[in-house]
């Protein structure tokens, strides 16, 4: 299996490194990250840079894509490349699918009218613009579409695709791999476990 991470200016690093962690680690997989032209691209906080190693006429039909967020979304959204070569793949990908804001960029390519998407809890009503059945669930899976929530829920997606496409004790030794066994010291990881007044701050570390 052929995974490509598309890679644009401002992207939030989780959202990519988190799924190629857990796909990099999975017998027969191989993960490349792609841009408009192979080079240097940095992502949100403007210290870690990723190198896409490969243009993306140079990759026009990988098994899976995995379409990152980030506060880079925005400009990306007018990026006529990125959304021709997100659509052009879902011609021929087993999955399309993405991490946090990613889903607007999938939306942007056209493919999520009329589905079950996700996003980040902070952005996920504004989906319904781009055709989208907004759903407020970790991972969604609709078909050859699967969105994930904000950053950390990528993870899980990617454990989910694995266990789909290579079966569960496959996913399940790669997560022991990795000691994926998530215990955060703070039970505030979603809206339904925060405490309501944490909610602009936490928008506010978003930029």
């Amino acid at each position: 299996m052929h995974v490509a991470i598309p890679l644009y200016p401002r992207f939030t690093a989780l959202d990519a490194v988190g799924p190629y962690t857990v796909f990099a680690f999975a017998p027969g997989w191989r993960v490349t990250f792609v841009a408009a032209a192979p080079g240097p691209v940095t992502d949100d906080a403007g210290h870690l840079t990723l190198q896409a190693t490969t243009g993306y006429a140079d990759l026009p039909r990988p098994d899976v894509v995995v379409v990152p967020g980030g506060p880079g979304t925005a400009e990306a959204l007018g990026d006529r490349a990125l959304l021709d070569w997100i659509t052009g793949a879902s011609r021929h990908a087993r999955w399309m699918t993405s991490v946090c804001s990613g889903s607007f960029l999938l939306g942007a390519a056209g493919l999520l009218t009329g589905r079950p998407a996700t996003t980040h809890w902070g952005w996920l009503d504004r989906l319904a613009a781009f055709g989208a059945v907004p759903v407020g669930e970790r991972v969604v899976h609709d078909g050859d579409v699967v969105t994930a929530a904000g950053v950390s829920a990528g993870i899980d997606m990617a454990l989910f695709l694995l266990g789909a496409a290579a079966g569960e004790a496959t996913a399940q030794a790669v997560q022991l791999a990795m000691e994926y066994d998530p215990q955060p010291p703070y039970a505030c990881g979603s809206p339904a476990s925060a405490p309501a007044e944490l909610a602009e701050a936490a928008l506010g570390l978003i930029k």
